[in-house]
């Protein structure tokens, strides 16, 4: 099925979930990232009659208004990881917290992101004051050492999580572990648009915030509505501090943390319930029994 089920090592913590050994393959397409349209990207088409398994039930609710009748509710990879780490354990224990890792607005391989990283830096540093500074890039802009150099020379401390995967290949399955380790280190998150790293943040009990040069993706779709869409959304999220229990009521809800599924229910509805095998050319559309 779809590379993109196995993007950031989705596929492999709903794998570690169910207790079934990798590799595996997802029966099914399921949502990769947060965003403002039907939980997929624009313009991939999609097989009828295989579920949409995503995050949410708003991102389902924007999925039914398309027509799209295949969406499944199942709570974003990233909740799992959560309650396989034993995060409420984790909070108890009062761990210490500090400094600031940022995450700017990223594009991936086919879209390059246009902006000002030297400016964006300056504002970061004069909003955050004199704390540990984290800059958290996507792999693309932290292997362009001019890129990178911009935000050295301005005295982050400068990461990536790893890579995404492309066809199958070159990805890191524990991308998730990574960024999970990250955000229990720093008190605050902070981007420069809304996206799922914030979410990911707050779940964690971290102070959010968001500010700064948007930037612009190359050939953006207009059809996702830009940064004026996320605010309308989202206004609450759209400030340089946000509550922290305001920030984290909306993660909980967009990460769909209300909706996860037992193993042996979400193993159902991945298709390892039983030996999955592809739908024939006689029967293109049917699931697999």
């Amino acid at each position: 099925m779809h590379h993109a089920n196995h993007f950031y090592g989705h596929a492999e913590v709903l794998a570690r979930w169910c207790g079934r050994p990798g590799p595996v393959t997802i029966w099914g397409y399921l949502q990769h990232g947060w965003n403002t349209y039907d939980g997929f990207a624009v313009g991939h088409e999609l097989v009828p009659g295989w579920p949409r398994l995503v995050w949410s039930p708003a991102v389902a609710r924007r999925g039914w208004a398309m027509g799209r009748r295949d969406h499944e509710v199942v709570g974003a990879p990233w909740a799992y990881l959560l309650e396989l780490e034993g995060h409420r354990d984790w909070e108890r224990a009062k761990p210490e917290r500090a400094g600031t890792i940022v995450y700017p607005f990223h594009g991936w391989e086919g879209q390059r992101i246009l902006g000002d990283h030297g400016a964006y830096a300056d504002d970061v540093r004069r909003r955050e004051g004199d704390v540990p500074l984290t800059m958290c890039l996507y792999w693309t802009d932290y292997e362009n050492p001019d890129i990178r150099k911009v935000y050295e020379d301005k005295g982050f401390r400068v990461i990536t999580h790893g890579r995404r995967g492309f066809m199958h290949r070159d990805g890191d399955p524990d991308f998730l572990d990574r960024q999970l380790a990250e955000l229990r280190r720093h008190a605050r998150v902070v981007s420069n648009r809304m996206g799922s790293a914030l979410l990911y943040g707050a779940s964690t009990g971290a102070e959010i915030g968001i500010y700064g040069d948007p930037m612009v993706l190359q050939r953006d779709h207009a059809v996702l509505g830009g940064m004026e869409r996320q605010r309308r959304l989202l206004p609450e999220l759209h400030t340089d501090a946000v509550p922290r229990e305001v920030a984290r009521a909306v993660a909980r809800r967009e990460l769909g943390q209300d909706h996860l599924r037992p193993p042996a229910q979400l193993a159902a509805l991945l298709g390892w319930d039983d030996e999955p095998r592809p739908p024939t050319a006689a029967d293109p559309l049917r699931r697999p029994a």
